[in-house]
């Protein structure tokens, strides 16, 4: 906190040593930008006064309407794999067109996999699964096709 309140005030006299003659003064440049406020801000400093107006409070309740976290069924770093009759069955697998029972995906069924982010979008829980040492892109995946481990030991099938 020194070092930053010591380089503002030497910032400010260096700056202030400037002389103001080094303003635009040429026609031929396109005029400075000029800061304008947006126009939702009038139409929320309106509705807090209407709200002080009529004697309610707004404030409190908003402030205690946060959004809650959600809940996940796994963590990040959860080492998974990929239930094969379930994802055989899904709308990943037909979405991908790969014939029935392609050996190139195997690696899903077979290695770890290491969970990397999780969402919850409309059409449910997702994870973001990477596999280790497969130099493959990371897959968006339902939580309900996945196997979880209990442990980080890791043993191929």
């Amino acid at each position: 906190m020194a070092f930053s309140a010591i380089f503002s005030q030497k910032s400010f006299t260096c700056f202030s040593s400037f002389p103001h003659t080094l303003r635009r003064t040429n026609p031929l440049l396109p005029p400075s930008v000029r800061v304008v406020r947006a126009a939702a801000e009038p139409e929320a400093a309106a509705a807090k006064t209407e709200a002080a107006q009529s004697g309610g409070s707004a404030q409190p309740a908003e402030a205690a309407a946060k959004p809650k976290k959600p809940v996940y069924s796994m963590k990040k770093g959860q080492i998974v794999r990929v239930d094969k009759e379930k994802y055989l069955n899904s709308v990943n697998y037909l979405s991908v067109g790969h014939p029935p029972y392609y050996k190139g995906l195997d690696y899903i069924y077979e290695d770890r996999g290491e969970v990397l982010d999780l969402r919850i979008f409309d059409t449910g829980e997702y994870a973001l699964v990477a596999w280790v040492g497969i130099p493959t892109a990371p897959a968006w995946l339902p939580t309900d096709m996945l196997i979880m481990s209990d442990s980080l030991k890791y043993e191929r099938m």
